[in-house]
Order: C-alpha cells, then structure tokens, then sequence
C-alpha cells in the first residue's frame, strides 16, 4: 500500500533567500557554512540522495555525487516567517500570510501578564528577550526562592515559560502552560507556547527533555487532517504532534532526542502500512542552532547520515521518502535565532526515478501537493505537484 515519509531536519537550511534582508539574514547558509567551519563534516549518504547536486553555488562543497539514488531540490518559503510552526503548516500545506505576533523589544503586554498572574494564582519574573539558557542562569535563583515562573520570548512567536522541576512540579508547569496558550489569542496569538523545565542549582541549571509545545490550532485542513480523515495511519514522530496542536494523528511517540527519533521512525516504518509517518527531529534547532555550536551540529547530521541506510533499508516497495527542513538556524552567525532560508528536498523511493533535479520550489508547501496526489487524497493545497516529474514511465 501507498505510504510516504516526511522526515524534518529541524533548521537544515541551505541559503538565503532572496528576501532574506528582511529578517536581518544575509549570508545565512546553515548547511554551508557548518561545512566551512567544520571541514571534516562528511554527509555521504545524504548527498548519495542528491544533496550535493541541489542547485547553489557552494553547495558542491559537500561533496560530489555523478550518480545520486534520489531526486533533489530545494524549496523557498511562501509564509512570511522563519519559525518551526509555520515552516512546518507549509509542508503540510498552509500558508501563513500573516506573520505571528513577536514581542522581542518590548515583551509581552504589563496588562496580559498581570491578567495571566491571575489566571494562575501567582506572579511570574522575567517577561523580555533572551536565551533560554541565560535567562534560567540569570532568573534561576529567585525563581527558587520565590516559586514564581520565569516568562521569557525570543525573536521567534513564542511565549516560553521556565521552571525548576522540583520547584514548580511538570504538570502543574504544563497546566499553566496551557492556560497562557488558551489566553493568547488575537493580536496575542503566539504561534507556540513552550514549557522550558530545568533542574539543578545555581550557577549550573541545565534545561531537560521534558519540554513540551501548545501551537495554536490550525485554522485549515493539514495534509495531516485530511490523510485521518481518509481513513489512513498518521504516525507523529518527535514534536510533531506539539507543532500541529495534536490534530490529525492516529499515532504518536514524543521521543527524546534526534537518536530516538530516528529509531521510532524506522520502528513505525515496520509497524505501518499506509499513510503517513511525519517526523521532527528537533536536535539540530534546539541544541546546536540557537547555541550557535557548529561542531555539535555537524555532529548530529553526520549521526543521521550514518543512520540514513537503515532508514533506506526499511523502506517498501510503495513507499515515498521525503527529507526536508522548516527554516535555517546557522550557527556560525552572530544571530542565535532562526534565519530565513531555502530548504533542502531529497526524495527516495524504490519504484520512483533517480537523478531527477526538481529545481528551485515555490513552496514547501509542493510536499502536501505530491503526498496527496500520491495518495490519492481528494484535497487541493497551495502549490506544485512533483509527483509527475519523480514517477517511473509505464
């Protein structure tokens, strides 16, 4: 039976785009310049896909490949915005003509947070812009010594909320999680409220897996919504379900990390048999990007690079691989936040064609196209259709 799978590198970006000066993003290049400042980086099986053929005119630093096994492209974004929910609503089909609210230089409204101190039954600190791992360094101790929830943004939509574990318990953290993402709403609505846990003592907190996103709820039909409705599986893999608000899945596994991603992935490619399996693999953004750490991301790339054959080697017949990205994050910038970049597209399938260049994409949003045209699926989305230019003559 038809099935396809979307794999995310969360923040694999591969250039800027043209309206890149808009977002403060020139000479963005994720991908690129982590090769530059990490010579060894080496992504063989990644460019045996056609990686290193996508159109560029650096990208041939990555390597060489006269014979790739897959078809390749790259795709702009159509959203006006550079963050994980709307990257990843134009896989799955919507575009977002208006950006999320931010609130980078002033925080978010004093008459909000005193409304949301109400709402919760005590006071929170913080309340601007910073890094997550300042912010808890800087806020951390009077957060203990007061129980109030550190409040914090960036330039991304977000309203983050961090609290030590064995100060503020992980439910009662997603509660009041939950109830600042049902209160930003309207010229408040963030695309993601994010639960940001952390243990340890002064002077050495460190954040943990135990994160967890409230997206605002999507106001079409995804690609996802409409593969459920149709009757076929739609397994989540990593924060996929948190980015699409839950919705739209009849499988879901959290994971903890890029490793476990992975290994769910190749686990629901043996356990399935039609749909969709969409994965996040969330390391490369929250790790490495926002910590401008190229070497740990090179890392983490070259780790699914080996793990990219047992992924190949699972698949069926019918099967339809899709790799992919939401945006950039480049590391080597002086920036820590996301930037505005062309994604790459490497598409797999053992009854598909090889070598096909699918050029430049209009939109991320040529995914939902070709997953629904493949799958039969009778919905129409915003874009393109691949599927003609990747399927074998008959």
């Amino acid at each position: 039976m038809k099935r396809a799978i979307i794999i995310v590198l969360d923040s694999v970006g591969i250039g800027e785009l043209p309206d890149a000066y808009k977002f403060g993003d020139e000479g963005s290049n994720t991908l690129v310049n982590i090769k530059k400042a990490i010579p060894d980086m080496e992504l063989k099986n990644m460019c045996s896909l056609g990686l290193c053929n996508i159109d560029g005119d650096e990208i041939q630093l990555l390597g060489k490949c006269d014979n790739p096994i897959g078809c390749f492209g790259k795709m702009a974004e159509k959203s006006m915005g550079k963050d994980t929910t709307t990257g990843h609503l134009e896989i799955a089909g919507i575009i977002t003509e208006k950006p999320y609210p931010v609130f980078t230089k002033t925080g978010f409204p004093e008459s909000f947070i005193k409304d949301f101190e109400k709402a919760i039954g005590r006071k929170v600190i913080g309340n601007y812009a910073e890094s997550g791992t300042k912010i808890i360094n800087d806020l951390g101790e009077e957060h203990i010594k007061t129980g109030f929830p550190i409040v914090y943004t960036s330039a991304d939509s977000v309203f983050q909320i961090a609290a030590h574990e064995e100060i503020i318990p992980l439910e009662k953290l997603y509660e009041i999680c939950e109830i600042a993402r049902e209160m930003l709403v309207g010229d408040l609505g963030v695309g993601r409220v994010i639960a940001r846990p952390f243990i340890g003592t002064p002077n050495n907190f460190t954040r943990t897996k135990n994160r967890r996103d409230y997206a605002l709820i999507p106001k079409e039909k995804t690609l996802l919504d409409v593969i459920k409705e149709s009757g076929k599986t739609v397994a989540a893999v990593g924060k996929t379900e948190d980015i699409f608000a839950h919705r739209g899945m009849t499988l879901v596994n959290h994971t903890t990390n890029n490793h476990d991603g992975i290994e769910k992935t190749i686990d629901f490619i043996n356990k399935t048999d039609n749909g969709l399996i969409f994965t996040n693999l969330v390391d490369y953004d929250m790790l490495y990007g926002h910590r401008n750490d190229p070497l740990g991301y090179a890392n983490a790339l070259m780790e699914f690079d080996k793990k990219l054959p047992d992924i190949l080697n699972s698949l069926k017949e019918d099967d339809l691989l899709i790799i992919t990205a939401d945006h950039g994050c480049d590391p080597t910038t002086v920036s820590t936040d996301h930037s505005r970049e062309y994604v790459p597209l490497l598409v797999y399938g053992k009854n598909f064609k090889k070598g096909v260049n699918l050029g430049i994409r209009d939109t991320f949003s040529d995914i939902a196209c070709t997953v629904s045209e493949y799958l039969m699926l009778d919905h129409k989305f915003f874009g393109k259709s691949f599927l003609g230019e990747i399927k074998k003559d008959t």
